[in-house]
């Protein structure tokens, strides 16, 4: 590398110097940039300058997917093959784009000018076929590709996200039925920033803010259902010294989920707000976004608000003459589902592999930068303004006693209306796919709940209401909100298959039952999906699933075999030793 290079290197990661370790991140992501690809040269400049061993500078290359150590394409497209985009011939794509480069799957074209990937999920299941298209000036997403669209994405030409968004309420969806962003004008005039003012012009100490969010009964709607108040009492209870964090996790990245890339895109300035409110509730004055890496849209849509938000004293120092102080930064991940995992995700903001935490100790005591930290999903802080501003009673009337709100589902698959659909928790999934998403497109087969780590429902599953109580009752899971329909002419040994695929290629490997179980379960899935079933497969795949799920470090591992164990269970035929 010329000198030159490296005048131009040190000025693209100047800024994250200070940061240390923590902005290895963003340090790479900009070392990459810059020079093409983090080769050996780039690597050892932002390990010196950063002051950070290059021995881990490499690990934290090769863990994540989006960094390259050898030459790349100067475009890299991405294609998507998971589930909901295989429905629409995805694997027809990938091959016309594999075509148009002259190259394999996984290669770069002679004259380095493209490198075709294989992509896991792009959280545009609803408008698929997803497919990324990246240069190191600028990246975006294009929705409904189909082959005859190869060409024009290679000059980064195509159609972009037509999301769908409906259902029966609109509390937090009411400006997203648009394509464009929503301004901070557009938000304060549909009562934006209402809550913020009543809390801090208005004088609400922390815990009765606290105490609002309790008695609303929002949970976590990023799978876990935590109740959010638990978290938000716990770290400002906490007797640690020092700073508090306050962290959004907008790594979404299960196939079949598209709600939080919807709600950065349309209206960022909803969860933002309720993630400043979340800030002052634990006393937090700094705060991370983290969003995945694939989400290019999202991420420029976030910082543009977060700039709005800042210029009009929203963000800062002495927010609305409060004294409360709080900066936000964006962080942007860098392909790898584990970091999804709130622990993980901590480790890559603190500029390592994102590898999970063995728990306790909890987020609240020991958390980011091993301080007291809350984390929460952006649908779920996007609940928060208006929980604030009209009362957690007049929340409560939304959904059920057990199940409080509105819940987003993401619905693709074989249905009229594949889109983002807002419904008070107790609505019957029979209206969601029929009434609202507009039917099944032929007749169903299966719909599988929860996103990829979920389980299968049936047409005698159709009448089951959409709560936590009832979908327990059932032994279906609510997960994320993730439903995917598929009708009778698709093969689900395939969509077993790429599920596995998708488990084997994320698991993070620090723990031994996933690492070695994912592979293993996709071996075995790649038998099945072929009608190669071995003798004994179904026992294998059972024993598999009870030792990922006993003895995984965390929910990847744990949860990675519960979408083909309901398959056993429902087709058994279909796992037949042939």
């Amino acid at each position: 590398m010329s000198d030159l290079d490296l005048t131009s290197l040190r000025t693209a990661i100047a800024k994250f110097i200070p940061q240390g370790r923590s902005g290895l991140l963003p340090a790479l992501h900009a070392a990459q940039s810059a020079c093409g690809y983090l080769s050996e040269p780039v690597a050892a400049e932002v390990a010196r300058a950063l002051n950070v061993p290059l021995a881990d500078v490499y690990g934290v290359i090769d863990f994540y997917s989006m960094f390259y150590r050898e030459p790349i394409g100067r475009t890299i497209v991405r294609v998507c093959t998971d589930p909901s985009c295989a429905l629409l011939r995805a694997d027809e794509v990938l091959k016309a784009a594999c075509h148009h480069a002259g190259v394999e799957v996984g290669e770069t074209s002679k004259a380095g000018a493209y490198t075709i990937e294989r992509s896991t999920c792009l959280g545009l299941c609803n408008v698929g076929v997803a497919v990324n298209v990246a240069r190191s000036d600028s990246a975006k997403s294009f929705a409904h590709v189909t082959t005859n669209d190869v060409s024009d994405l290679f000059e980064m030409r195509g159609r972009e996200a037509d999301d769908f968004v409906g259902g029966d309420v609109r509390v937090i969806t009411a400006l997203c039925d648009r394509s464009t962003a929503t301004t901070l004008a557009e938000y304060e005039a549909h009562a934006g920033i209402s809550a913020l003012r009543k809390v801090l012009v208005g004088g609400m100490d922390q815990q009765t803010l606290i105490d609002e969010i309790k008695r609303s009964g929002l949970v976590g709607r990023g799978g876990a259902a935590f109740p959010m108040w638990i978290k938000w009492d716990g770290a400002l209870k906490s007797e640690v010294e020092g700073s508090r964090y306050f962290v959004v996790n907008a790594d979404e990245s299960e196939p079949g989920t598209f709600k939080d890339r919807i709600l950065m895109e349309r209206d960022s300035h909803r969860f933002i707000e309720g993630a400043i409110l979340g800030a002052y509730a634990i006393g937090a004055h700094q705060a991370y976004i983290y969003i995945r890496g694939e989400y290019p849209t999202a991420i420029e849509r976030v910082n543009n608000s977060l700039a709005e938000l800042k210029a009009h004293s929203y963000l800062g120092k002495n927010i609305l003459g409060s004294g409360f102080d709080l900066e936000i930064e964006v962080r942007s991940g860098a392909g790898a589902y584990i970091c999804g995992e709130e622990t993980a995700l901590f480790e890559s903001i603190e500029g390592r592999r994102g590898f999970p935490r063995v728990k306790p100790p909890f987020p609240t005591e020991h958390g980011l930068f091993g301080q007291p930290t809350v984390i929460n999903n952006v649908e779920t802080l996007a609940n928060v303004p208006y929980i604030v501003a009209n009362g957690a009673d007049a929340y409560r009337k939304f959904g059920t006693e057990k199940s409080s709100g509105p819940k987003l589902f993401c619905v693709s698959g074989d249905v009229a209306r594949p889109g983002l659909y807002e419904v008070p928790f107790g609505v019957a999934l029979r209206h969601l796919i029929i009434d609202l998403a507009g039917g099944v497109s032929g007749s169903l087969q299966a719909i599988l709940m929860g996103g990829a780590a979920g389980s299968f429902a049936t047409e005698k599953d159709l009448d089951v209401k959409l709560s936590f109580e009832d979908l327990r009752t059932a032994g279906l899971p609510l997960g994320s909100g993730a439903i995917m329909v598929f009708n009778q002419s698709r093969d689900l040994r395939d969509a077993l298959l790429r599920l596995g695929r998708f488990f084997a290629h994320e698991s993070c490997g620090k723990c031994y039952p996933c690492q070695l179980g994912t592979q293993r379960q996709y071996e075995i899935l790649q038998r099945v999906a072929s009608g190669k079933t071995q003798s004994g497969d179904v026992d294998r795949l059972n024993d598999v699933t009870w030792t990922m799920s006993d003895a995984s470090l965390c929910g990847l591992g744990q949860t990675a075999g519960w979408a083909v164990q309901s398959a056993i269970k429902l087709w058994p035929g279909m796992f037949n030793h042939g």
